[in-house]
């Protein structure tokens, strides 16, 4: 399997569950604002819309939208419980906490990346932000993570998006319950080896 990432990307989420899953890949860097890919290339060529992430089977085959590539990446290895199986209601739940962390937060702090959005617009998006955070912090205070005790590929999703925070001016500091869980995740034996292998920690 290749993995096309961008370092602190969202494609990080599946750089570290192929790492908990425990499975054989190859790293392909590609900058998303150039388009150019490390060796040389344009990343078009892989994924027309230019994003990442893309992971690249064996045979060829190509999956884009990180909640599917993780998901697709936990179904090869079950024994690891990084999901629970497909056609469960626990599932279901899994899936609803990937789509709220791609549609509430991901695109939540899109914005705020970029440079010609006005400050009056950016301060919207913090604001709506801050209620999806303290939804969260909520939610986390009964439990250890998203699913309730055992980790999931929604937790390496969220870890990452929440990585984001420092860089836009959102403040996570009325958050205890959120800051606890992103310490209890960033401290995974694989989250630190992404990071690592990222460039993101030394």
């Amino acid at each position: 399997m290749k993995l096309y990432f961008s370092p602190g990307a969202c494609s990080l989420s599946p750089h570290i569950v192929l790492l908990e899953a425990g499975l054989p890949f190859e790293k392909v860097k590609a900058d998303t604002k150039t388009k150019v890919m490390d060796g040389g290339g344009d990343y078009r060529t892989v994924n027309p819309l230019g994003y990442v992430p893309l992971l690249e089977l064996d045979d060829g085959t190509r999956i884009t939208e990180g909640p599917s590539i993780v998901q697709y990446i936990a179904d090869k290895v079950p024994a690891k419980n990084l999901a629970p199986p497909s056609g469960t209601l626990e599932r279901t739940r899994l899936q609803s906490w990937l789509n709220f962390v791609t549609s509430e937060l991901h695109k939540g702090f899109s914005p705020l990346f970029n440079p010609s959005m006005p400050e009056e617009a950016k301060k919207i998006f913090r604001e709506r932000l801050a209620t999806r955070f303290a939804h969260l912090d909520k939610h986390l205070a009964g439990n250890d993570y998203l699913m309730g005790t055992d980790f999931s590929v929604a937790d390496a999703y969220l870890f990452v998006v929440s990585n984001w925070a420092s860089r836009v001016d959102v403040d996570l500091s009325p958050y205890a319950n959120v800051l606890a869980y992103r310490k209890r995740v960033g401290a995974r034996p694989a989250v630190q080896a992404a990071m690592k292998a990222e460039g993101l920690i030394k």
